[in-house]
C-alpha cells in the first residue's frame, strides 16, 4: 500500500463527529479501577500500591495479575475486616501501622500510593488525609499520594486515569525559559516506550518526556512550554489537570495501528512545524511493515462483523482500526464514557452511520448482540463465558490492556489478539 494519501481529514464534520449516540444506563457489568494497578506497578519500577479494601480486592488483584508465590509485587492489600467495617478499631492507627511496616521492608519504594475501594470509601475513610499525614512522616525518602480505585461508579480503566491525575500536582514546574517538551502521557509497555521514542526523536523532536515515567524521582516538570499527547484514550481528568497547569494537548488519534500511529505522529510533527515530508520520511518504513505484518490477520477479518460492549474506553480507537485497517464491519461499538474532544479525531475517521452507545444497560445490549449475531463480541470477563455457551465469539476486552498494541511494531500483535479467536472458534467445529 502507498499509506495514508487517500486517508480524509479528520475534522469533527467527517465520519461520525457528529452522530447520534445512544445513551444507556442500568445494569453494569465491569471491572473495578483496582485492576490498572496490574499494568501500573510494572511501569513506576519504584512505586508500591497499597490497596485499603477487603478480602476480595485482594483476591482481585492477585487473580488478574497472576502473581507467583516466591514473587514479590509492587502491589499489596490493606485488608479491613469486620472491626474496620464496625467503627470498633481505627482505622487511620491501623493504616499507619500497616504502612510503616511496609516501607521499612521495602526500603527500595520511593512513591507509595494509597488506593481507595468500595469498602474504605463505605466508610468514609479519608485517604488524602491520611496520604498527607504519611507523606510528611516519611518525606524525604518516601512520597504518599492517594486515589480512588472504587467500582462503585467507575469502570477499570479510570484507575490509570486516578492515579495519574494524582501524580500532576506533584510534577515539578517548568522553568519559564525552558525549550518546549512533550510530554506522552499514558501508561505504555517499556518497549512501546521506547519505539515510541526513537520515532520522535528522528522527527527532531528535542526533549520527549513520559508519564508516568519509570522511576518516581524522575518525574517529568510540566507548565507552560510544554505539549502534551495521550497515548491512552480514557485519561480525561489527567488532561484536564495537565491542561491546568498550563501544558496544552495536541489533538490526535491514537496510535492504534499502521495509521493510527502515523496519523499519531504526524500530529506532533505538525505541532513541532515539521515538514511533510521529513515526517513520511520517518514514517514510511514503520508504516509499511505493520501493514504488511497485519495481511495474514486481514484476509481472515476482512467482511467480520464485530460488536463492542462498553468496558475498556478503547472501543472507539479499536473500532477505527478494526473497520479502516482490517475491513471488520461495525455492527455497534459502545463505550462506557465517549469524551467528545478527546475522540473527535478517531470518531471523525470511522464509517458514517456507526452505531455508537455510551453507558451500560447490559440486558438491552445483551438483547442487541443476540438479535445481530455478530462475528465477533469484544466484552468483560464476566460476559464472554456466557456469549461463549451461545455459539457468539468472544474476544475479552482486558487483554488489550495487559498486552503491548500500540505504536507500528505491535499493529500485527493487535491485529492477531481479534484474529486468535475467530480462528480458535474454526478448529473447535472440525
Amino acid at each position: 500500500m502507498s499509506g495514508l494519501a487517500a486517508i480524509p481529514s479528520t475534522s469533527a464534520s467527517t465520519g461520525c463527529g457528529d452522530a447520534p449516540v445512544l445513551r444507556e444506563r442500568g445494569q453494569r457489568e465491569v471491572f473495578c479501577g483496582l485492576t490498572g494497578i496490574v499494568w501500573l506497578h510494572r511501569k513506576i519500577q519504584d512505586a508500591f500500591f497499597l490497596v485499603v479494601g477487603s478480602r476480595t480486592c485482594a483476591h482481585l488483584i492477585q487473580s488478574a495479575a497472576g502473581v507467583m508465590i516466591f514473587a514479590e509485587p509492587r502491589f499489596a492489600t490493606a485488608i479491613m475486616d469486620d472491626r474496620d467495617l464496625a467503627g470498633l478499631a481505627d482505622a487511620n492507627d491501623e493504616l499507619d501501622r500497616v504502612v510503616t511496616r511496609l516501607i521499612e521492608r521495602r526500603p527500595d519504594i520511593r512513591l507509595l500510593f494509597l488506593v481507595g475501594s468500595c469498602p474504605s470509601e463505605v466508610i468514609k475513610l479519608d485517604l488524602s488525609r491520611a496520604a498527607a499525614r504519611l507523606s510528611q512522616r516519611f518525606a524525604p525518602a518516601v512520597r504518599v499520594l492517594s486515589y480512588s480505585g472504587s467500582g462503585i461508579e467507575t469502570t477499570f480503566t479510570e484507575g490509570e486515569d486516578a492515579c495519574l491525575a494524582a501524580l500532576v500536582p506533584t510534577l515539578p514546574a517548568e522553568p519559564a525559559e525552558a525549550p518546549s517538551a512533550l510530554l506522552v502521557v499514558g501508561a505504555l509497555a517499556e518497549v512501546v516506550e521506547d519505539q515510541l521514542g526513537r520515532l520522535l526523536a528522528a522527527l527532531g523532536i528535542g526533549t520527549v518526556r513520559f508519564l508516568p515515567p519509570r522511576r518516581a524521582t524522575e518525574l517529568p516538570p510540566v507548565g507552560r512550554n510544554t505539549r502534551f499527547i495521550l497515548a491512552q484514550p480514557f485519561l480525561a481528568e489527567t488532561a484536564r489537570l495537565l491542561e491546568k497547569r498550563g501544558a496544552r494537548r495536541i489533538a490526535a488519534p491514537f496510535p492504534l495501528g499502521a495509521e493510527g500511529t502515523t496519523l499519531w505522529l504526524r500530529a506532533v510533527a505538525d505541532a513541532w512545524g515539521i515538514d511533510a515530508a521529513t515526517t513520511r520520511g520517518v514514517t514510511a518504513v514503520g508504516e509499511q511493515r505493520a501493514r504488511q505484518a497485519m495481511t495474514r490477520a486481514r484476509e481472515l477479518l476482512a467482511g467480520k462483523r464485530i460488536f463492542f460492549f462498553p468496558d475498556s474506553q478503547l472501543e472507539i480507537p479499536l473500532a477505527r482500526f478494526l473497520s479502516r485497517e482490517l475491513g471488520m464491519e461495525l455492527v455497534e461499538v459502545g463505550t462506557p464514557y465517549l469524551h467528545r474532544q478527546l475522540l473527535a479525531e478517531e470518531l471523525a475517521l470511522l464509517p458514517a452511520g456507526t452505531a455508537l452507545s455510551e453507558g451500560q444497560h447490559v440486558d438491552n445490549q445483551l438483547d442487541r448482540a443476540r438479535a445481530a449475531r455478530p462475528d465477533l463480541v469484544v466484552c468483560g470477563l464476566g460476559l464472554a463465558n456466557p456469549l461463549e455457551a451461545e455459539g457468539i465469539t468472544t474476544k475479552w476486552s482486558i487483554e488489550l490492556l495487559f498486552t503491548p498494541i500500540q505504536g507500528y511494531e505491535q499493529a500485527a500483535d493487535l491485529a492477531e489478539l481479534f484474529a486468535r479467536p475467530l480462528v480458535r472458534r474454526a478448529r473447535l467445529r472440525v
